[in-house]
This record gives C-alpha cells, structure tokens and sequence, in this order.
C-alpha cells in the first residue's frame, strides 16, 4: 500500500464515519446546517451551495464574505455538465502597475494589504446570484434566508472568532466601523457573546431581492463607492457595473486510472497540479520508502512553483505556454533532472518569507440527484483589508496584493510573480484556491481547502492518498498531517509534530532543508461518494471548527 505518510505518524483525531445519501461539509456547523434546510425545502446542490456561502460570509467573516470572491466548481447530474464559475475578484479600471510602490519602486509596507485602496472588486455576490439563477431551483430569497437571520438576529461567537479577532484587533480598530461591528468598546468579543450584523442582513436583503443588480447597482452600489472613496480609495460606479462572472472550463487530469476536475487559469492550481502528477507518474512510486515518496512529491511541488511564478496569471489579459506545461512530454523532461538522492537548490531566487494562509474557506456538498459542488472562497488575508463599507456591512477583500507587485517581489504568502502577474485595470489576480473532483473506480471526491500558497500542496497530497491508500474514508484523508514546497522559500514546511525523527533525517540527508511551521495549516472539506453503494460520506477538517459536516 503507498501511504503518502497517511500511517508515516499520529493521525489528529478521527470522528466516527456514517453514510448517507447526500452530505454537505463547511467550515462552520451553522453554514453546514443552512445547507442541510435548503436542501430539505427541495433544493439541490447549487441551491446548498448559495445558503452555505452567503451564511459563511456572515459568521466566518475573517475567511470569506461579500466582499470577496472565489470559485465555485460545479457538475450538473443530469447532463454531466461540468463548470467553473470564477468569481475573483477583478482590479479597479484606476488600477496601476506601480500603485503600492515607492519612488525607488519598492513596495510600499501594507499598502496592498490594508484598506480600502487593497480592495478589488467583489465577486462573491454576482456568484450567489448566478448559481442559484442558473443552477438552483429555489428562488434567492429562500437560499439567503439562513444567511439573513443569522446576521440580523447574530450567532454565538466560537472559539476560532474570538482566537482571531483578538490576533486582527489592531487591523479592526483601524477602521472604527469595523470596530464597532467586530470588537466590544475596542475588545475582542469572547466565546458564547453574541454579534449581529443588522446592516450586512439589508445588504443580503437587497441581493435576495434584485440579484446582482442589488449589490452592483443601486443604493448598496452607491454606498459601497461612497465609502470606499472617502476613506481614499478608487472604486467607481463603473468597476461595479463592469463586474462579471466568467464561466471556465475545469482543467482536467488523467493520472493512473482516475479523473481529476480542478480550477482553471485565474487559478494556478489546476496546471500546478498537473504538472505535479505528471512528474509523480513517471517514477515507480508504490516501490518507493515514504522518505523517498516525499522527496519527489517535493521536487515536484519545486517545478511546478517555479512555473507558477514565470507563467501564470488572468488568460484574459495574457497568454503563455499553457498547454506546454500541463503536457507529459514537458513533465517528463523536468522529471529527467530530479535526482532521487539529492535535492534540486532553488538557488534562481533569494530566500524569501512564506505566511500561513487560514483567510480562505472551502465547502464540498452533493445531493441525492448527483449534483455537486466544490467552492473556495476567500478575502485574501484574515478579515481581509480590515474595512468595512460604510452602512453596507460588507467587510472588503485585500486581493489586490495577490498580483505581483514587481517582479521577484514576494506577497504576503511569499509568492513571487512576473509580468504574467502583474496589475491592470479589471484583471483577476492569480490565485492558489483549488476546489477539486477526482473521480474513480472507487467512487468521487469532493475536495477543496484554503491555506493561501499551500492550498494546492494540499490538494495534491489528499488526491494521493485518496488514489493510493486501500481505504478512501475522506476523514484519514482531511486529518491526514501535511508538508509543504513551493520552490521559493526553498525548504520544506512541516506540520508541527506530525512527521518522525527517521523521515526527517532521511530527507535532510538528501540536502533538504526542513522548517517546522508554529502550528498546522488548511482546514479541508470533503465529501466521497461511493460508487458502488451511492453512498455519501462527509468530512471537516478536525485543525477547524468541530460539527462541521452533514451526511
């Protein structure tokens, strides 16, 4: 059996397993719940799709909202039509290549990270409004009534709010309507209080009402513009009235017998990955020690980074070497200069500081028909900009720093970036979020997770367990421990604990620098339907909030 280090140390701990026929998994037990009624009132997937993501944006603030974006991968049962609906976020049209640099053309310290002038332009709304619409059976206004109640009539702070608002005080005093919506006369509110948002419910109310027009037109369009640029930023009407969604293909992998359906290009993870396995392919893995397992997987990751940084970005505004790079021939050209004993330095760059990205939320649901969807949403950073817009309640994304400010110059998750990358009006940041189908013999996999730079890293290690280990529970596959490369910095992220002294020698032995992060990383959703029964299994991730998942 290839273990992919699923036995190589202590698992966290596993929660029992039941099947059923229909399952939702969040990041929070009330968006799980608000799936579960939508579904209940007849709704589908989709319909479950829209009450999760617009309850998340209401109590997981610090990780998604209306005032980010993200991607929605969908597959419609009765036709098997397979979708990805990119709901980045997009570049005001004043927008400029050097906005956050100084005269020496060095980046301005948190320029691109706080405030209104870090905020590009939402794209979550527009999504509620185009699944349901396009996708759903229930009317806006049924799939938004969880969202509604929760932030008009407030919920009870958990333990990971409250932990996180007092690491982002300072952020949210910053900007006294925050403050005042998040924090207690300046404090962070404590576990069991409870927080409404009365003027965020208007703003859900209006979305409910009009659809996209109640968010990009209007009274809530006019506000959000006349906040934004009172407090110094350059939202117009115009970049609200511009914003689309953007249906994409789904790139899809072939790797030892299943079928992998990730995100497109403005994400990296869909080529990132397919690079990755392509590599992996070309080496006897399953003869392999767990030490030597890792060392490709990480020399892969290397590669695929690498190339992330130089090509990547919105295949609206640029064109590159796609095809080449997500092709076999290219992978087995970079798979012919790894060597199984010796690392490959990342000597190009400088060495560079990575953060941990937790400002991201996934969720994975399927139905009784066979609808599913896997959804990452984010707004950047932990509470995103720390602004929010005026008596909207919308707290603002900081994507804006997911471009590459300069060349070579890392973002907040260490990522460089090249001119593929780089700022322009109504452009879409490259992004890392990853929400995944694999699909085989043994059933499908409905995956996803944020983690900022180490989503698709993630990503890759569920899809080998998933492939590679004898029993598919999707439980050992989201509490299994993880690492992490991504060319630059050049080393090894470890989860604190999780992997023995032996497989740490073994690869340090080989030239790796290995780096023991300060706590573990990602908080994983997935759901697996078993093919032969139809049964549906769902897991949360036990590093996130406990009760998460229904089946």
């Amino acid at each position: 059996m290839l273990r992919f280090l699923v036995a190589a140390a202590p698992l966290l701990f596993l929660p029992p397993a039941v099947a059923g026929k229909e399952a939702v998994a969040s990041a929070h037990p009330l968006a799980t719940a608000a799936g579960r009624a939508v579904l209940a009132q007849g709704g589908n997937a989709f319909d479950a799709a829209v009450a999760v993501a617009a309850t998340l944006a209401v109590v997981e603030p610090y990780s998604s909202g209306l005032g980010g974006g993200g991607f929605w991968l969908l597959h419609r049962a009765r036709d098997g039509r397979e979708v990805m609906v990119d709901a980045r976020e997009t570049a005001p049209l004043a927008a400029r290549q050097d906005m956050y640099l100084d005269a020496a053309g060095k980046p301005v310290a948190g320029a691109s990270l706080k405030g209104p002038r870090a905020a590009a332009i939402p794209g979550t709304p527009a999504a509620l409004s185009w699944v349901a619409e396009r996708y759903g059976r229930l009317p806006l206004s049924v799939s938004l009534a969880p969202a509604i109640r929760y932030a008009e009539e407030g919920f009870p702070v958990d333990e990971r709010f409250a932990r996180i608002a007092a690491e982002k005080a300072q952020l949210l005093r910053a900007d006294p309507t925050a403050a005042g919506i998040f924090l207690r006369d300046g404090v962070p509110p404590r576990v069991g209080e409870r927080l409404s948002q009365p003027a965020l419910a208007m703003t859900l109310r209006a979305i409910a009402r009009d659809g996209h027009d109640g968010f990009y037109s209007g009274p809530v369009a006019e506000m959000l513009v006349r906040s934004v640029r009172e407090a110094g930023g350059l939202w117009t009407m115009e970049d609200l009235r511009r914003y689309r969604i953007v249906e994409r293909e789904p790139v899809r992998i072939r790797y030892r017998g299943a079928t992998i359906t990730t995100a497109a290009l403005p994400s990296a993870g869909g080529l990132t990955l397919a690079q990755a396995l392509h590599v992996l392919e070309r080496f006897p893995l399953e003869r392999l020690s767990e030490a030597d397992q890792a060392h490709l997987v990480v020399e892969a990751l290397r590669r695929a980074y690498q190339d992330r940084a130089r090509f990547l970005g919105d295949p609206d505004f640029v064109s590159g070497p796609w095809e080449r790079l997500a092709s076999r021939d290219y992978a087995a050209q970079r798979a012919r200069s790894i060597d199984l004993q010796r690392a490959t330095p990342s000597a190009e760059l400088p060495g560079l500081e990575m953060k941990e990205g937790g400002s991201t939320t996934h969720f994975s649901i399927v139905d009784k028909e066979g609808n599913r969807v896997a959804a990452t949403l984010t707004l950047n950073t932990l509470f995103g900009s720390g602004f929010v817009a005026g008596a909207s309640g919308v707290l603002l994304n900081n994507e804006m720093d997911d471009f590459a400010l300069a060349p070579g110059v890392p973002n907040v998750y260490g990522l460089v970036g090249g001119r593929a990358n780089a700022i322009a009006p109504g452009k879409r940041p490259l992004s890392s979020m990853s929400p995944t189908f694999v699909e085989n013999a043994k059933g499908v996999l409905v995956i996803g997770t944020p983690g900022g730079s180490r989503i698709i890293s993630m990503v890759l290690l569920a899809i080998l367990q998933y492939l590679h280990a004898d029993d598919p529970d999707p439980v050992r596959i989201v509490a299994a421990p993880r690492y992490h490369h991504q060319y630059l910095p050049d080393r090894i992220e470890l989860e604190p604990g999780a992997f023995p002294a032996a497989w740490r020698a073994a690869l340090e032995a080989k030239g790796h620098l290995l780096r023991e992060a300060p706590r573990p990383w990602g908080n994983m959703q997935a759901v697996f339907v078993d093919r032969a029964t139809g049964d549906a299994v769902a897991a949360s991730d036990p590093r996130g909030t406990a009760g998460a998942a229904w089946y």
